[in-house]
């Protein structure tokens, strides 16, 4: 039976993730991947977790971590929350911060409470394609954002118009940004919120890899920055959503939102109607090993992963040709690889995967336009030097012969 003459329209803008589909190629024991970003599951804090769901559901805990609890969130992981939140810059109450399955589900959520077909999100150019995933479901239209562009908010204002609805937010992913690894500087951040007090719109601060900086000076948060402008997170625009993910465990899909209470209150509607609550033993689970082992766990990453950037640039100045040119980030877990103009980077991903067998992640996906098609990114997090060695000669042979 055929279904589409019954689909919202909504349901055309909803594409299939070019990365979660690579993703099953790590099935394949003889693919070197640099496709998913994923972490290194031999860094999982594993006995952490298993002692802390082993006391979950220990005696009278298990009730509570068995049973349904507040869509807000663990009250008790939301308090370290405010923790963490306060010691990057952004002083809060938990009364500001709400649990969500992952940070994609923030992104869902942010979404469809800012977004009515039509309106216009000002994103990067390229941009994070999980975040073009949520918010395509809402239909809306998208705008270029350069922080140090020359164009004035009343453009942006009248673009927005012209294409039937309003500009909604700026969506920006400050640090070691997913899929370019770049990070915006502290003029670049002042002028987004500039831009955004300007047109009156939310900005959406994907803080994911925040805590993943390998060198240089850290920057403040963007709501770090309005909060010591304005004074207090209920007065600012800026929502920050934040996640386990990248840190702890993936798996077990802890992220949080941080903004006014009166973002927070919505989104708590939204939760409701979507999920009634986040799973109740993976927030517990999460509370303690957050507690136990959170900065030692970073400073463990961050020594690997580093590691591992410094291993797949400098292979990448060994093994490829003139002509391609990448990001060099100062933390996160990507490369962004510039290839000769006229060459394609999902072409040269099938040829990669039948002669070479390296797997990346074509950039065409990350830009709302489609345009991009000669870039591709690279992930370092979940190669050992050896593989990083072996799949950046390859991928480099591969270029070379395809230029």
């Amino acid at each position: 039976m055929e279904h589409d003459h019954r689909f919202a329209s909504r349901e055309a803008r909803m594409k299939a993730s070019e990365i979660r589909e690579l993703l099953k190629l790590l099935d394949q024991p003889d693919i070197i991947s640099f496709a998913g970003g994923i972490p290194d599951p031999s860094l999982f804090p594993a006995d952490a977790f298993r002692r802390a769901y082993g006391d979950a559901l220990t005696g009278a805990a298990a009730g509570a971590a068995l049973q349904y609890s507040p869509s807000e969130g663990h009250r008790g992981l939301r308090d370290w929350i405010v923790g963490q939140m306060e010691s990057i810059g952004i002083p809060c109450t938990p009364d500001n911060i709400v649990i969500t399955s992952g940070s994609q589900q923030a992104l869902d959520f942010l979404g469809k409470l800012f977004l009515s077909p039509q309106d216009t999100a000002l994103v990067t150019w390229p941009t994070y394609l999980g975040a073009l995933q949520a918010f395509n479901a809402y239909e809306p239209n998208y705008d270029r954002l350069e922080p140090m562009g020359n164009r004035e908010p009343g453009d942006f204002a009248w673009q927005a118009r012209e294409t039937g609805g309003a500009v909604k937010f700026a969506y920006v992913s400050p640090d070691f940004a997913n899929p370019t690894g770049e990070t915006m500087t502290r003029g670049e951040r002042e002028r987004v919120l500039d831009l955004a007090d300007a047109l009156d719109i939310a900005v959406i601060e994907d803080g994911a890899y925040q805590s993943l900086r390998y060198d240089g000076e850290a920057i403040p948060p963007l709501l770090a920055m309005e909060i010591a402008k304005k004074g207090d997170i209920d007065q600012c625009r800026t929502i920050y959503c934040g996640t386990f993910s990248k840190t702890l465990s993936p798996g077990l899909r802890v992220g949080w939102v941080c903004a006014a209470k009166d973002i927070v209150s919505r989104l708590v509607i939204l939760k409701q109607a979507g999920d009634l609550h986040s799973a109740t033993i993976n927030q517990a689970a999460m509370n303690a090993v957050a507690r136990e082992t959170f900065d030692e766990q970073v400073a463990a990453i961050r020594k690997v992963y580093g590691g591992r950037r410094d291993h797949m640039l400098a292979a990448l100045k060994r093994e490829m040709p003139e002509g391609v040119s990448w990001s060099r980030p100062e933390g996160g877990m990507f490369v962004w690889l510039t290839l000769p103009e006229g060459m394609d980077g999902a072409m040269l991903l099938a040829q990669s995967l039948e002669s070479a067998r390296v797997a990346f992640v074509p950039g065409r996906a990350f830009f709302a336009d489609g345009t991009g098609a000669n870039t591709i990114r690279l992930s370092f997090s979940g190669a050992s030097e050896a593989m990083i060695d072996e799949g950046i000669k390859r991928l480099g042979r591969l270029v070379r012969s395809a230029a």
